[in-house]
């Protein structure tokens, strides 16, 4: 007997009724082979055909209900037949099969006249439904569906054990159990689990579902810390219920002290809601729920909440809803709605998404065939940030997309096909029609020296109206506007390879050529929805098109190019390192001046990533000046150290830009982290986010202490947010989160 096995079964007492699946490293005999197996000591011949009653009444009479119908395979070393005292006595790894239900031990005696199975020594039961039950006397009748088992110890498929003196089964596969201990905590690790529930009598009733305790006392470390008469909750067979769960508490300065009831409803196998309505001392209640439905083809959810706040006579809310659903195997429908009544309401209720800067709400229908894809879409914007509490909010509805890839030719080549059509409306009653159609031929090619060629030829056509569109404090433009914007494209690189026992280093020189007239992209009459970014950094420098969107051309001719190294080994772990810069024809070329580039050739772009051990990883990407290399965009993210104190580390920087496409002011944000494994179960974390700007400041800062070992979860947490918003009343938010497994828990919202 194993290690393990020895502490499961000899360890502090422990409890569990119902097991999902019996554990394989404890019940190892192989029952097929065990029943199959023949030697000459044997008194009888067993096969797995032969049953029991076969062996002691050839002329068995017809079975009277289903229970008579299942048969009995046992096999063991020896069988002795008393027929005298109607009596078989079979001793050495016997092991008897009934249905579902499977016995062994060192002994069994059958009486066929008063229907028991008496097992004794190392008796272990495996019930129908999965539980593992070890005991060191059996006694069975009535089919071996009922009977009485002393000192046993229950194992559960999620190392949850329960110990009892008795074990009683009834009718209707109903167990009851005396003296009672039960825990999911690790028993092996202290003579007392961190938590247990002891109870002078647990009843599981199997046909309902329910595990009921009298006189039960909930101990942590061994000192009872709660009492109850009557505790009942759900067996661990049942997935979900209807009742009520723990209640939350919470207390900021807007809601002041807050209680969160929650009743969860399950309506049936595919639905369900849950009724969580908050209890505040100054603010009344907040009426909030949620609602989840489960489809063969798909899913939805919808959770919101409500609050009628006397003080500002308003109505506050929120609602998130998804949902998606396959039509069939080609089309997929799919939803995300995300709406606050105003830009502080999440963060008044600390809900989610109270961080984000705006909330995007989608719907979305894709269609996937072969070599082609389609998507509609419909787009809703709401601003929580305040610094774009004046932007101007669009709405895009609708937004089609439609892809082709034609099959390749025999030397690889193949074309392919986009049209895009967008209707983008804002607020301000101004709004742009987009049609867009890109024709192009590819054609990548691999050379016999290892060089990777592509070659891209395409035609973009796009056609616009645009109504009340104002460009620069101009005069309001409406009408219609017509592109034609062709473009090759041509792309080199040449990996080398150096590998040694230790290591593997690439070396891949990469040179991107791009050809395409100087034109305009007619800006005073073509709004700019979807092209805003044109920051030049690593991830599009080497792209033929540096725009994100369709509303802008990379007008003019350039030439990228760019080192790229790699390392991999046991050693030095992963590094890579990437620096490229670009080479452009014309000075007016239409995103070098949207990115406040000066001259020919563009600043240095790059990106370093080093994690040469599981102690230290490193991400830096970078913006050099072309002429005295001063960063003029870095970004940097980092965590080094071991568990037992590691620091996390994040930096951003953008240099201030003032053109006249895109104004950014400078942004300087500095974010550290510390955490510290203070033990094995308690860990401890800080961190800070600061603006390092000109009249900056902490942005947020906080705190968490954490327990936590495999059966409970114990989680203090302190933070403060400054918001920039006057309309936003923050303060400290302290919180906690107490968790026992299988039995759920309580905490702050």
């Amino acid at each position: 007997m194993n290690k393990k096995l020895l502490c499961i079964l000899f360890g502090a007492p422990l409890i569990s009724i119902n097991i999902a699946k019996a554990d394989e490293s404890i019940v190892t005999p192989d029952t097929r082979k065990t029943i199959a197996a023949t030697t000459e000591n044997k008194k009888i011949k067993w096969s797995p055909k032969v049953n029991m009653t076969n062996v002691l009444s050839p002329q068995k009479a017809k079975p009277t209900s289903q229970k008579d119908e299942q048969e009995i395979f046992f096999a063991a070393d020896e069988v002795e037949n008393n027929q005298e005292q109607s009596l078989i006595t079979a001793s050495g790894k016997v092991e008897i099969i009934r249905g579902n239900l499977t016995l062994y031990a060192d002994k069994v005696i059958y009486n066929q006249k008063e229907d028991t199975v008496t097992a004794v020594g190392n008796v272990v039961l495996v019930e129908k439904d999965g539980s593992v039950i070890f005991a060191d006397y059996t006694e069975l009748n009535n089919h071996m569906t009922q009977g009485e088992m002393k000192n046993i110890k229950v194992i559960m498929a999620d190392q949850s054990r329960m110990a009892a003196q008795s074990f009683a089964g009834k009718e209707n596969d109903k167990k009851v159990l005396r003296n009672a201990v039960y825990t999911p905590c690790d028993v092996c690790r202290s003579s007392d689990p961190l938590w247990q529930i002891k109870a002078t009598k647990v009843i599981h009733d199997a046909e309902n579902k329910n595990i009921n305790y009298q006189n039960a006392f909930v101990e942590i470390k061994g000192t009872p810390v709660f009492y109850t008469p009557y505790l009942s909750h759900p067996d661990p067979t049942v997935k979900r219920r209807s009742g009520f769960l723990f209640p939350r508490v919470m207390s900021n300065s807007y809601l002041g002290g807050a209680v969160q009831g929650q009743y969860f409803w399950s309506i049936d196998d595919q639905q369900d809601m849950l009724f969580n309505p908050i209890f505040t001392t100054d603010k009344g209640v907040v009426y909030s729920g949620a609602f989840n439905k489960y489809l063969y083809n798909g899913n939805m959810s919808i959770s919101g909440s409500y609050l009628k706040d006397e003080d500002n006579n308003k109505n506050r809310g929120n609602i998130f809803a998804y949902g998606r659903y396959e039509i069939n195997d080609y089309w997929v429908a799919d939803t995300d709605i995300n709406y606050a009544s105003d830009n502080s309401y999440l963060k008044d209720l600390n809900l989610p998404k109270d961080d984000d800067t705006w909330l995007t709400s989608r719907a979305r229908l894709q269609g996937f065939d072969n070599r082609n894809y389609a998507s509609l879409e419909a787009y809703y914007y709401k601003i929580l940030s305040y610094d774009l509490r004046y932007a101007n909010r669009p709405m895009v509805l609708p937004l089609f997309n439609y892809e082709n890839y034609g099959n390749p030719d025999r030397y690889g080549a193949y074309a392919k096909t986009n049209i895009s059509f967008a209707s983008v409306t804002h607020e301000e009653d101004n709004s742009s029609h987009r049609a867009t159609m890109i024709n192009s031929w590819n054609l990548p090619y691999t050379s016999p020296f290892g060089e990777k060629y592509k070659l891209v030829a395409s035609l973009k056509s796009d056609f616009y109206y645009v109504d009340n569109y104002v460009y620069e404090d101009n005069k309001p433009f409406t009408g219609t506007a017509a592109r034609i914007f062709p473009q090759v494209g041509l792309e080199w690189r040449l990996p080398f390879i150096r590998a040694t026992e230790d290591s593997r280093q690439i070396i891949e020189p990469i040179v991107v050529a791009a050809f395409a007239p100087n034109q305009s992209n007619k800006p005073e009459k073509i709004p700019n929805e979807d092209s805003q970014d044109v920051e030049l950094n690593d991830t599009n420098i080497l792209n033929l098109d540096r725009y994100s969107g369709y509303d802008r051309n990379d007008t003019g001719s350039r030439i990228s190019y760019g080192l790229n190294w790699s390392s991999y080994g046991n050693i030095l772990g992963r590094t890579s390192v990437l620096l490229a810069q670009s080479y452009e024809f014309s000075k007016d070329e239409s995103f070098a001046a949207a990115d406040d580039q000066q001259g020919s050739f563009t600043d240095y772009v790059g990106r370093i990533y080093a994690s040469p051990n599981e102690y230290f990883d490193l991400n830096y990407r970078f913006k050099l000046n072309k002429d005295d290399y001063s960063v003029t965009y870095s970004e940097l993210s980092s965590g080094m150290g071991p568990r037992i104190l590691r620091l996390y580390l994040s930096y951003i920087y953008f240099q201030a830009n003032e053109t006249s496409s895109v104004k950014n002011e400078e942004r300087k944000e500095l974010y550290t982290g510390i955490r510290s494994q203070l033990t094995k179960n308690w860990s401890l974390s800080v961190y800070n986010r600061q603006d390092l700007a000109q009249n900056g400041g902490a942005l947020e800062y906080g705190g968490f202490l954490t327990y936590e070992d495999e059966c409970t979860r114990l989680i203090f947490n302190i933070e403060k947010d400054n918001s920039n918003d006057p309309n936003y009343e923050g303060d400290f938010e302290f919180g906690f989160t107490f968790f026992l497994k299988t039995l759920g828990g309580t905490g702050t919202k």
